[in-house]
């Protein structure tokens, strides 16, 4: 039976590890994947509608700056920037505590 760490990459195995032995990391690490996801979500979603950085940037109102730290940089993403993103795409922003 395969127990899935055969099909982890190394990189994997070193943040399970880590996260296993440091909750400090752990909290820091799911935090940072979390804000990278919304980086990539709005890339993947201007890609997918043939939209430039530039094209985001003007219906947005901003900079293809803005943009480009939107996708590359999230981490500092305003939610209200976040929103205005998602609905350019049809989209929602929906955010809970657990």
């Amino acid at each position: 039976m395969n127990s899935g760490l055969e099909t982890m990459s190394d990189l994997q195995k070193y943040i399970l590890n880590r996260k296993e032995q440091d909750v400090e990391f752990a909290d820091g690490y799911d935090v940072g994947y979390e804000a990278f996801k919304f980086g990539a979500i709005i890339k993947d979603l201007r890609l997918e509608n043939g939209m430039t950085q530039e094209d985001l940037a003007e219906k947005l109102h901003t900079r293809k700056t803005v943009v480009s730290q939107m996708e590359n940089s999230p981490a500092d993403i305003r939610l209200s920037v976040l929103a205005k993103a998602a609905d350019v795409f049809g989209k929602r922003v929906k955010i809970g505590i657990m």
